[in-house]
Formats: C-alpha cells, structure tokens, sequence
C-alpha cells in the first residue's frame, strides 16, 4: 500500500513545465475582479473624508438621491450597531461611524445605473465636518499631548501611564542582557526608522457583491482568501457566513494586502438596499493609496554587544509600529524575526502597537520582517566594519542550527540558514571587482512560514486524469507546483492534472494565501488527497485479482502486486482502473482537510552591488544576488520569480517609496507618478541561487519561499550605500537626496 511519505527519485517534481494559466492570462481570457458583471449591474461609488481626524456632524445625500439613475445610498446607519472588537474594527474601517480616522476613510456609498452616474451622485452628497487634531507620526503618536484617535482602545497587556493610542505591549526575552552586554568588547546602540509602504499590486480591488432580502447573497471578489472575505462580511452586516457564497477571480497581484476587506461590504450593503440587484464596486489608485492597507511604518531602537571574534553577547530591541487608526501593527512577528537569525544567550524584545490617523495596515509579503532586518542587520554591518569582520563569516559564527532556540522562543527544526550563507560565500558575486563610489552590501532575512486550515479534494476521471479542487487562490504559481505534485504522487503526466480554485461552497475552510503556506499546505493537502485515491485504486485492484489489499502497492502510475509471493498479475494502470471505475464501486476520489502542521522556517540572504553618483546621491544597483532555503523547489522558474519579486520590491522600499503625509494628514502621492515603486529600468539582473534543505514536514520537502525575499533588501542596500559613501543611512526610504545630504554631511 502506498504511503504518505513518497521517496526515491522524481520524475516531475523539480521540473519547469509551462503554468497552466498562461494561455489565459496572455490572451485576455482570465478573469479579474473588474471582468466580471451580471445582468441587472449597478455601479457603486464612495464618498470619501479628506480629513485625516474629523467628526462627521452630518450627512445629506438627498440631492443624490434625487439624481437620476440613484438606486441606492448607505451609510454607516444602514449597518447593523452592537459590533465588538476586531469585528468593529472591521467595519469602523468599512464605512466611518461618528467619526472619519483618516484621509480617504470612506463615509458613503452610492449605486447608479452606471458609474458615471454613481460618480456624480457621489459629488452630491453633503458631509458636514467638525475638523480635530491629528497624527501620523508614530513616536508623536506616543508622545504627552497627542490627540487620542480612540479612547479606551487598549487592550490588558498595555501598562499604565502610556498614552493612550498605545493599543499593545509586548516584552519577551531571556538571559541576563545587562550581563551580556558587560562581556562584549563592543556595544553600539542605534535608532532606524522605516516609511510606510505600499504591496503595489497592479489591479485594484474589486468585487461584485449581492444580496438579497433573506439574508443570502453571492460575491466576487479578487482576493487572497475567499473564506476570511466571507467571514469578515458576514461579521460586519450581522449575517450568517453559510448563507454568502464567495468565488475568487483571478488576481493581479496581492502581496499580503488582499487577505483583508476594504470595501466589500459596501457592495452588498448597496445591493440590499437597491433590492438585490448585484453592485460593482472597482477602486481608483488613489483609493486603494488612500485607503487599503499599506505596511506600517516603524521608529526602532536596537542595541548589540559583540566580542572581537564576532561572537554576539546580548541584544536588545524595542520597536514601535503603527498600524493605522486599528490596532494590528506587525510589532510582534517583526521582533520574532529580528534576531531569529543569530544564536543569542542574552536578549530582550520590547513591542508598541501605536494608533495614528491612517488606514488600516495589512500584510505586505512578511510582515514586519523587513523593519527588523533593516535595523538588526544594519547595526550588525555596522559592528563588523568597526571590528574589521568579514560580514559573512560574522553570520556563519552566529548562525542558527536544527536544534537551536529560536530568539523569540521555540527550538527549530531542520534550517538551511548555514547552507545558504556558505552558498554566498561560493557565488562568484563576492569576487566582481568594485570601482570608484561602488559599494557591496549584504544581509540576512527570515520568515516562519504558516500552515493552517486546509481542504484539498481530488477526483479521478474516467480517463485517468486528476481534477484537483484548491480552496487558495494561485498567486505565485500554485496550480503548477499542486499539479506536478499530485501528477509525481499518482505517477501519471503533468498534463494530465488540473488544479482548479474553488468557491466557498466547494469545500471545507481554507485560509487565504497567505504565510507562505499555500504550496505547502495545499500541496501536502493535495498529496495526502491523492494518497487516499491511490488506496480506493489499490482496493479494487486487490479485489479484482483476489488477493489481499496489503498485497498490492502504487508504483509509476499503476497498481502491482507488492511481491512474487502476492501473486503475477500485470500492472494495472491508472487509466484501466479508471475506466471501469462504474461497475467496481462508483467513483474513485482523495479528500484531505486539517490544520496543517510541520512548517518550515525560511531564510534568505542577499548581496548587492550598487554606485552613488555623488554628484546626485542617486543610486544604482549593479548586481543582486538572492540566496534562498526552498526545502525543496517543486517548480524552479516559479521560485526564482518569488525571489527575483522580494527583492524587486524591497529595492522600491530601501530607496523610493513612503506615503508622505502633508501637514494637513492628506495623502501627498496617492497615485503612482508620485508613489515610484520600480520599474524594468531600476532593476538589474537579479540572480538566484536556490538552496535545498528538505523540510521534514512535507512529503516532498516544501518550506514556503515567497515572503523571506523583501526582509533583506532594505538593510543589504543601505550597507551597500555605506560601504560606497561612508554614510550610513537609518532612515528609509534613502532616496537621492537623502544620500546626498549624508554625504555631505561626512565632508
């Protein structure tokens, strides 16, 4: 009988075969959030604040209302009252109640008969605004004297005496750092900051919402999550989840900042009202700028002792994030990963989750881990340089192993950070010669990945062929890598594997795509699924030939017996097995559903050369080097582009984007003209080298890869810049002319 674990050499596994959605997505084919439509469609709008902190005194929407082609208006009194915690948060965030939080907080929403109309009616309605002081600032947020966004929205864990828009404490650690910090030959304590950012997913949000007076409806929606978006909604407008039913489009693009809602249940809150009819709601840039979740931004404080051989003795951190006008900064995974790369006796972790007069803040890619990385790994280039390390041997005399304890708590499994930086030592990057104002830097990232809620079904075609039914949405290559593993499983071809993702009806709870855990935890779902398929095949291949179904295994696609005492019978291939699967028993289908367990943790190293022109302060990167921990990498070309796409995105970070906020609280750049992620021309060519450490705890040895590639950048390209100017930049994004003005500043 087969087994769970699968073993010896694969076929397909490992492999580059073409994704099956490309003919879609280059012919125009695929569906997107904005492609779909119904019969019966109104168009939504949305009244948004252009305060950053107001009370909303008053609301008329009558002259929209008057508008011909109005169908519907909302607001915040058309939703349901009673609401506590992340539910409120949720739908506070939704659809402003007595007050607006931020610039672009939405008030209103309108449906027409077309989105012009819907536009215009939106530029009718009457909102009456009794301005108050604000903040953006983190640390002013913290400080005596600042406006309170949200009285009384602290949880038990915060001490007395802090103000208010404190919401979450944390303090963790072990050893005695005092003591540490006392053996240590150096200790250099720094202070970093880190601008908010924003995922810079190409499509906008979008949904189709509908919802009728029984309380069921439908919506489609470009998400991350079709159950978290089903559960959130129903939360917000008081329904019950079973009676939504949510179907994921495809999807341009995510990052983190679409596991979340925004704006969906305005969508069905307008089609209740318009009398069921279905709402399409797409945002604008400036909307999803203004109003969906960027990252957080940070103020951070990190302090490092170390002894001449490079030996780290203590460490200490205190971050302070905020998340918007919400509690939800990433505060606490950007402390765990802070340090999880460095084996520490001796270390304290301090965490502030801070309210300020913004949006919301969601995931981007890991979150928080890149505000850690950017300070730990500066301040470690920093100590190296002044003790005269190599910044490379420095990590690997640090570096954890299987067995280690973790900085924030548990023991790890088996790790491939050693591997990874004895790889960057090898790669001929570290030997290219440098020239005048050229500089290299390099640092290291990690990521704990995620498992969680999973359901995988599979059915087998009369023809042999597999459909597979996913519940996570395919953002980075997932049909692909679920496909060939289920093909290596069953031993049939890639061609023969369809991987479909599925409604909310279709199967039991999944979380989004998010974690890193998707190729993980479906796949592992998915093998399992086809292990049990296997079985029913192996059955009534046993009751055909009349032996016993332990006498039977699955090899290269077909049932055998397992050895010459279970008798010579001919293979029986998937497809005769298939064939004749209606009269032996019916259908032959695999179903696997858990809260998945044995994730691996992930770490990365980057290296980057770049110049400044010092006439400019403006930098260009040269060459980029990504080393990566895979586990193992069932689809390479996807891998690569999950690498190549952290650090495209974490160069955008380290050296371009920020929300800049005028001294009104209103968003300065809310389109991207002036929020400048980067394009084909900023990058070089970025390379990759995957290393494969198996994760034990997958069957084929998956460890997620797409999150741990944005940690390094930020802190690898300013060490790059300090080792071009001698300035050393603490203050992200390091934009040209903030490289000059350090560079000026050194003389």
């Amino acid at each position: 009988m087969p087994k769970d674990e699968i073993t010896g050499a694969a076929a397909l596994v490992g492999t580059r075969p073409d994704r099956p959605d490309g003919l879609d997505k280059v012919t125009g084919r695929a569906r997107y959030g904005a492609d779909i439509s119904a019969p019966g469609m109104l168009f939504a709008a949305v009244v948004r604040s252009p305060h950053a902190h107001a009370r909303i005194v008053r609301i008329d929407a009558s002259k929209a209302e008057a508008l011909a082609g109005v169908k519907a208006v909302v607001t915040r009194a058309d939703f349901p009252e009673g609401l506590t915690g992340e539910a409120w948060n949720l739908q506070e965030n939704t659809i402003a109640g007595e007050k607006a939080l931020y610039d672009g907080h939405a008030v209103a929403a309108i449906a027409a008969t077309s989105a012009l109309i819907a536009q215009d009616a939106a530029r009718l309605v009457e909102v009456e605004y009794e301005v108050l002081p604000h903040v953006t600032d983190v640390d002013e947020a913290m400080a005596e004297g600042a406006p309170v966004i949200r009285a009384g929205a602290a949880d038990p864990t915060v001490p007395e005496g802090l103000h208010p828009n404190v919401v979450r404490y944390m303090e963790f650690g072990r050893g005695d750092v005092e003591a540490g910090f006392a053996e240590a030959d150096l200790v250099m304590e720094n202070a970093y900051r880190t601008e908010a950012t924003h995922q810079g997913y190409i499509e906008p949000h979008a949904c189709l919402g509908q919802l009728g007076a029984d309380g069921k409806g439908e919506m489609w929606v470009c998400t991350q999550g079709q159950w978290f978006i089903r559960k959130m909604c129903a939360d917000v407008l008081g329904l019950e989840a079973a009676q939504l039913r949510v179907t994921p489009s495809e999807i341009g693009g995510g990052f983190g900042g679409k596991t979340t809602i925004f704006m969906e249940p305005l969508s069905l809150a307008l089609s209740k009202k318009a009398g069921g009819r279905p709402v399409k709601l797409v945002m604008s840039r400036s909307e999803v700028l203004r109003a969906t979740g960027p990252t957080a931004s940070a103020s951070m404080d990190v302090k490092i002792g170390m002894k001449k051989d490079g030996t780290i003795t203590a460490a200490k951190a205190e971050f302070r994030m905020q998340g918007g006008a919400f509690p939800g900064a990433p505060v606490d995974m950007a402390l765990y990963c802070a340090f999880a790369g460095y084996r520490i006796a001796n270390i304290q972790h301090v965490g502030y989750d801070v309210l300020a007069n913004r949006p919301k803040c969601a995931a981007y890619r890991a979150p928080g881990s890149p505000m850690g990385a950017f300070a730990v790994e500066s301040l470690v280039d920093e100590m190296c340089r002044e003790l005269g390390l190599d910044p490379v041997e420095t990590r690997l005399k640090n570096a954890v192993k299987e067995g280690d304890q973790a900085s924030y708590g548990p023991k790890f499994g088996s790790i491939g950070l050693v591997e990874v930086l004895e790889a960057v030592k090898a790669h001929p990057n570290l030997q290219a010669p440098l020239g005048a104002n050229q500089g290299r830097g390099m640092a290291v990232g990690y990521w704990f990945n995620h498992g969680g809620e999973t359901s995988v079904s599979m059915a087998i075609g009369e023809d042999g062929t597999a459909q597979v039914s996913i519940g996570t949405p395919d953002i980075g290559g997932l049909r692909a890598s679920i496909g060939l593993m289920v093909a290596e499983t069953l031993g049939i071809p890639y061609e023969d594997v369809r991987v479909n993702v599925v409604e909310t009806g279709a199967l039991g709870v999944n979380e989004p795509t998010h974690g890193s855990r998707a190729t993980f935890a479906s796949g592992k779902a998915a093998v399992k699924a086809a292990g049990q398929a296997i079985r029913e095949m192996c059955r009534r291949a046993a009751k055909e030939w009349g032996i016993d179904e332990d006498a039977v295994e699955w090899a290269d696609g077909a049932a055998r017996p397992a050895g010459p005492n279970a008798g010579k019978f001919p293979p029986m291939s998937i497809k005769e097995i298939a064939g004749k699967m209606g009269s032996t028993g019916g259908p032959i289908s695999g179903h696997h559903e858990s809260t998945m367990g044995g994730v691996g943790a992930s770490f990365g190293a980057h290296v980057v050369d770049l110049e400044v022109d010092p006439e400019t302060g403006r930098s260009t990167i040269l060459r980029y080097l990504v080393v990566q921990d895979a586990g193992r990498a069932i689809h390479p070309a996807y891998v690569e582009g999950q690498y190549q796409g952290g650090a495209a995105q974490g160069i955008g970070w380290a050296l371009n984007e920020e929300y800049v906020y005028g001294k009104d609280g209103r968003l300065q750049n809310p389109v991207f003209l002036d929020y400048r992620v980067p394009v084909a021309s900023d990058l070089p060519m970025i390379d990759t080298v995957i290393v494969e450490v198996p994760n034990p705890g997958h069957p084929y040895g998956v460890r997620g890869v797409g999150e741990t590639g944005i940690a390094p950048p930020l802190p690898a390209i300013a060490n790059a810049i300090h080792a071009a100017t001698g300035a050393r930049l603490r203050h992200l994004p390091m934009a040209p002319h903030k490289v000059l003005k350090a560079m000026k500043a050194r003389g």
